[in-house]
This record gives structure tokens, C-alpha cells and sequence, in this order.
């Protein structure tokens, strides 16, 4: 069948992804782009890409319009009447991951001084829930019974240059600025991966793909497994052509150059990429114990993790 829009009916899938390398290099073979059939055959439906930031796509998972989407690990619990986590598709730092950094030189404590300001990214942000419980074990008693670090949430792709131009003390970085922050004359104040491996010998899970439930009902029994199963394919099939794969991120990279851009992707896209495995579950149960021990989210309860049919 087709792919061209105007003739294909197959049902479609909208994929969610933040406009970012790692998440473009994983799903562009599934996609009709610049009027040409995907590289994969996407047998009884039609996906078409939706790129958003990752804030906007925590709260539109919240709305459920979205039939997969990518989402912040710490947002999972406030959705998962609605989604189940597929099995490929995570991006998991495996001691390296969001950062804190600063424009002097500071120490973790110190961002906790009544005059600092951080910039972050999101509130439903896994970077946040992970910023917000290593900073609570460096606060005094009397710093964590009040309110524990003074923050506003700016867009992701401003936070270097507005913390470098001094309108922010601190920032928490996402995406490439983990790479690139230093290029600013910035400092690092604590890697959020390294710390959270360190104290729990697993990695720190950041963004996770999701699924909604109801496809099951709306195209039949299955199908949560079959989508799976095509989700996989193409991440195995970005992995197999990567010069082709790192040359489509690149639409989404942000100035960077190639070799920094497959750099970024070699770091999130990985063998947890392809399936969370025991590992990768296990990094997701405890980091939502932890975040819901902190009071940042509720009881995720059971973690649904749809693996994929096999074909």
C-alpha cells in the first residue's frame, strides 16, 4: 500500500518525539519524509512524526491524544492509566547524564543558598525529580523542611546562554548541552547520571516511550506488541545504516557538527535503546520509588512494559 498522504487510509500513529538527535535517529525509517516511502514497511498503519519539547509532551500524555509518545520517566506515574511503557525506545544514562552547572564555580550545597536561581527544563522532568533527590541529600535538616531550591522553568535549548549572560546562577541541562555547556566558560556543579549510578549501580532512566492502551480496543488484540515489534525494527534498522541515520538527526542538531551529533547519539541510543532488559526495569522501578518516596510523583503501582511480537 502507499505511503503518499493523500492516498494511504491505513490508520495512523502519531510518534511524539522531542526534537532532538538520539530521538530522530530512532524513528526516521518509519516516516514518509520529503515525499518518499519509509525505509521500513509499516504494514497495517501509518506513522506520521510529531516533534515537541519534552515538557510539552509530558503535558499533552497528560491530555492522551498522542498514540505514542516519548515522556519523562518521572511523568510515567501520572499517565499510566492511559500508557504502557514499550520495551525499546528509553533513553538511559549509564553513569553520565543531565548535568547542573553553574556560571562560577559552586559547590551542590550551594545551590541551595537563598540567592540562587536555577533554570530547568521541567518541572515533570526526570532530570528535575533526579536534581531534586540528590539535592536533598546534601540540604541540612532545615533546608530541606522548607522550600529546597528556588527554580524557573525555561525552554531547554535557552538555558546555557541565558545562565552564561548571568540572568541565572544555575542551570540543569538536557540534550547536547551535556556536551556543549563548557564551550560557554560554564561549570559543572554535579553529573546527575554519575551520581544516581554511583548510588544505586544502575542507570539513571531519563525518557521513556509510551504507548496508549486503547489501541488495543480501537484496532484489536495485539496490536500493542505489533507496534512494538515495528517500533524496534526501526531503531535495529537506524542502528544497521547509521551514516544514513546520523544524516537525517542532523536536521535536528542544533548547530552541532557530525561528530559531535553521532557522539550524542551513541550515548542514548544503546542496548537499553532496543529492550529495557532486567536492567533497564529494575532502573525504572527504583527511580519511581525514589521519586515517589520524595512526594515528586505518585505510586507508579505495576510497570506495564510492552515487549514487542515476534516476527
Amino acid at each position: 500500500m502507499p505511503d503518499d498522504a493523500q492516498t494511504d487510509t491505513r490508520p495512523v500513529i502519531r510518534l511524539a518525539h522531542s526534537p532532538d538527535p538520539d530521538d530522530a535517529f530512532m524513528w526516521w525509517p518509519l516516516f514518509a519524509i520529503d515525499g518518499r516511502q519509509p525505509h521500513l514497511g509499516t504494514g497495517r498503519f501509518r506513522f506520521v512524526p510529531i516533534e515537541q519539547d519534552i515538557q510539552t509532551l509530558n503535558e499533552r500524555s497528560q491530555i492522551g491524544d498522542l498514540e505514542i509518545t516519548a515522556i519523562s520517566c518521572a511523568q510515567y506515574p501520572h499517565v499510566r492509566d492511559r500508557y504502557a511503557l514499550t520495551a525499546c525506545g528509553s533513553s538511559m544514562g549509564d553513569a553520565y547524564g543531565p548535568k547542573l552547572i553553574s556560571r562560577k564555580s559552586m559547590r551542590p550545597d550551594e545551590l541551595l543558598s537563598p540567592g540562587v536561581v536555577i533554570a530547568v527544563p521541567g518541572k515533570r522532568t526526570s532530570a528535575f525529580a533526579a536534581a531534586t533527590i540528590m539535592l536533598r541529600e546534601v540540604a541540612s535538616p532545615k533546608q530541606a523542611s522548607s522550600e529546597l531550591f528556588r527554580y524557573v522553568t525555561v525552554p531547554f535549548e535557552q538555558i546555557i546562554d541565558r545562565v552564561a549572560a548571568g540572568e541565572f546562577a544555575a542551570g540543569l541541562i538536557i540534550h547536547e548541552g551535556q556536551l556543549t555547556f563548557q564551550d560557554s566558560g560554564l561549570h559543572l556543579v554535579a553529573d546527575l547520571g554519575a551520581w544516581w549510578t554511583k548510588k544505586h549501580n544502575l542507570p539513571l532512566p531519563l525518557g521513556v516511550n509510551v504507548i496508549r492502551r486503547d489501541l488495543e480496543s480501537i484496532h484489536g488484540p495485539g496490536t500493542l506488541r505489533e507496534i512494538t515489534a515495528l517500533l524496534l525494527a526501526s531503531v535495529n534498522y537506524a542502528l544497521d545504516h547509521r551514516d544514513e541515520s546520523v544524516a537525517y538527526a542532523m536536521r535536528f542538531a542544533r548547530d552541532m557538527s557530525s561528530q559531535l551529533a553521532d557522539e550524542f547519539i551513541g550515548l542514548y541510543v544503546n542496548k537499553l535503546t532496543l529492550n529495557f532488559g532486567d536492567c533497564g526495569r529494575e532502573a525504572v522501578r527504583v527511580f519511581l520509588h525514589e521519586t515517589h518516596q520524595a512526594g515528586l510523583t505518585p505510586d507508579a503501582g505495576t510497570i506495564d512494559v510492552i515487549e514487542p511480537e515476534r516476527r
